[in-house]
């Protein structure tokens, strides 16, 4: 029940974190090509997508050990490499972390950026590779057909 329930909200919440990075890497885009100043809103917009991907990771990271999946470490060793989708699931996905890193990254290097416009930069460049590594390790099979 807890594992489903965890599962679950893994899902769901992941489209939260699709959607808040998603506006803040077009809104730190637009901020930055249109030289707007940097704003209480921009900033709450970087901050939700970087709590979002925080809760994210966090869920992803309980969910890792207590899936059963994770038993056939155990049981097949380096064997699940050539099975599709443990590989998703057990190497492949865990590497949304790497994106979490480059979102907390971008938005502790844009609190120090001395011009509006770097600091636009830095949320569209780190946040906006993040998005996309999210975007690669998603198992997106698995995800729709939960729903």
């Amino acid at each position: 029940m807890f594992y489903q329930l965890l599962r679950n909200t893994h899902s769901l919440t992941a489209y939260i974190v699709l959607l808040t990075l998603c506006f803040a890497v077009v809104n730190a885009g637009l901020g930055w090509w249109q030289k707007r100043k940097y704003e209480k809103k921009d900033l709450r917009i970087g901050l939700f997508a970087l709590i979002f991907t925080h809760i994210q990771v966090s869920l992803g990271l309980i969910l890792y050990f207590v899936t059963p999946l994770f038993q056939s470490w155990s049981a097949m060793g380096a064997g699940v490499m050539k099975d599709a989708y443990l590989r998703k699931m057990l190497v492949e996905h865990p590497f949304g972390i790497v994106a979490v890193t480059l979102v907390t990254i971008g938005w502790s290097l844009h609190k120090k950026q001395k011009t509006d416009a770097a600091a636009f930069k830095r949320i569209f460049i780190f946040y906006g590779i993040g998005l996309l590594l999210i975007l690669g390790v998603l198992p997106w099979k698995t995800w729709m057909a939960a729903f």
